[in-house]
């Protein structure tokens, strides 16, 4: 399979000067199988300029799985060419929304009514299909498999693993590793420690030794001391889960929108010069317009 990162930022897109070099667009993957089938991730800004790549190959089918419907994971999606085409099929895979009690299709529809947008879901000319995801339960696309893992953030959020023949790609769509609440010296804290380890752990084992993960850190360490709870990692722990979880190539996405390509490349830097680095994981920053091929 053939993986392009289409967007790698974080919260709001941020075209300019000073993310031309990794990117401005936010959150979008896509996967061309051995096959030709179209596996997307996220329909952030990125998905966009994707869709323009896709029109050449018309009719076509794409399988778009979303992590999570907060706006940089959705917002490109008005503008996804193919959606426009008759003849396309698109598939839609997400959660149900708990909270609101909204299904997949009534939220990307709402994002697409006219206060919003000019068209509205309902005229779009493609093929349209809406999938409730549930975790661990595998989807077949062609040749390869998509299984979705539920991960911390503050909407209903999964992760998701795609393999074909003998190769593994992982994402983690926004993901901020589980946490105790509670003081040690609180009642409640072993049994809720005995919570998070466990949640932890299951994390571990769903990815052990997948040959690519692109993993959420947004943030540095000294960053996530006033940003705990906002549902993102650090660059800390996804080393940790990718060293735990015998990661052979790790990227690190969702590149803060105030964080410059000069930011990131100083980061990026200082972080190989650690001591505590391992030495058997490949690690990059994850950057619009990479191409990885397994």
């Amino acid at each position: 399979m053939i993986i392009n990162l289409r967007g790698v930022r974080g919260s709001i897109p941020v075209p300019g000067p000073a993310t031309v070099k990794y990117g401005g667009n936010t959150t979008c993957i896509s996967i061309r199988t051995e096959e030709g089938d179209w596996i997307i991730l996220d329909g952030g800004t990125g998905i966009r300029e994707l869709g323009l790549v896709q029109i050449e190959h018309l009719p076509l089918k794409s399988f778009i799985f979303l992590t999570h419907t907060h706006w940089d994971h959705i917002q490109g999606l008005p503008f996804y060419a193919p959606l426009f085409i008759p003849g396309n099929e698109i598939h839609f895979y997400g959660a149900f929304d708990p909270v609101y009690q909204k299904d997949l299709q009534t939220i990307l529809s709402q994002q697409m009514e006219y206060c919003y947008f000019p068209v509205r879901e309902s005229e779009l000319k493609a093929d349209l299909h809406y999938h409730k995801v549930r975790e661990y339960e595998k989807i077949q696309v062609g040749s390869a498999t998509v299984t979705p893992i539920l991960l911390n953030h503050p909407v209903l959020n999964y992760g998701y693993k795609v393999e074909e023949k003998g190769q593994s790609f992982f994402f983690t769509g926004d993901y901020e590793p589980a946490a105790n609440i509670y003081n040690p010296d609180e009642e409640e804290y072993e049994q809720y420690q005995e919570m998070v380890d466990e949640q932890n752990k299951s994390v571990i084992e769903f990815i052990r030794e997948v040959d690519v993960a692109v993993c959420d850190a947004q943030y540095t360490v000294s960053e996530y001391a006033s940003k705990q709870g906002w549902g993102h990692g650090t660059y800390d722990s996804c080393l940790s889960l990718a060293t735990k979880a015998e990661i052979k190539s790790l990227y690190f996405t969702h590149h803060d929108p105030t964080r410059t390509d000069e930011q990131l490349d100083i980061i990026f830097s200082d972080l190989l010069k650690r001591s505590d680095l391992p030495s058997d994981i490949e690690l990059g920053i994850a950057s619009e317009g990479l191409e990885i091929k397994l």
